[in-house]
């Protein structure tokens, strides 16, 4: 089985909101103009492609981002930089295959070169034992807790220290020439065919 870690293409938005209403109560659920809004927004926005299926999709944003979740504002009210997970959706078919670790792999690749500070939440009612214990073993501790007021649950909020990104900054963003002109250093390009990571 090949996987493909890829930007998300325009014309799969519908696919992805499909996937992403299709997740299960573990999802909060989204609308056209919300994916939309995502793809304007999100730093890091990937998809993984199985065989020319889309199987899944993450979407990570910056802390500039225009965005109101309260999760995240709680996350920029306390950090200055960061990149947060807002949702990682795997299809059903494709969970049990470790999408949800290559996923992480990569996004932590992404962020490590930009951000001191990985972050997420995971609900806590009811409570999801595999995602805490999933979070928990990718080296993410709990930093704080809050209700999410639209839908009455209570969430772990999560954050990883990214610990290459004080040697990154040192070497390279403070510097003058900033990162190595490298496809896989780029910023997501709006439009513009991107780097993808295929795994056999």
């Amino acid at each position: 089985m090949s996987i493909t870690i890829r930007d998300v293409r325009e014309h799969e938005l519908d696919s992805v909101l499909a996937l992403n209403n299709a997740a299960g109560s573990t999802i909060l659920p989204l609308d056209a103009a919300g994916v939309r809004k995502f793809h304007e927004e999100a730093a890091y926005f990937r998809v993984a492609e199985i065989e020319g299926h889309l199987a899944g999709f993450l979407i990570g944003l910056r802390e500039n981002a225009e965005y109101g979740s309260g999760n995240f504002l709680w996350f920029r009210e306390h950090y200055p930089k960061f990149l947060y997970i807002d949702r990682i959706v795997i299809a059903r078919p494709y969970r049990g295959h470790g999408l949800g670790r290559i996923f992480y792999a990569d996004v932590t690749s992404f962020a490590e070169v930009r951000v001191p500070l990985l972050a997420c939440e995971v609900f806590l009612e009811p409570r999801d034992d595999v995602a805490v214990l999933f979070h928990g073993t990718y080296g993410f501790r709990e930093v704080g807790q809050q209700n999410m007021a639209n839908v009455s649950r209570r969430v772990s909020l999560l954050a990883k220290e990214l610990c290459s990104f004080e040697f990154v900054q040192r070497r390279y963003l403070d510097g003058a020439n900033g990162l190595p002109n490298q496809p896989w250093l780029a910023e997501r390009a709006h439009g513009t065919p991107a780097p993808q990571v295929r795994i056999a």
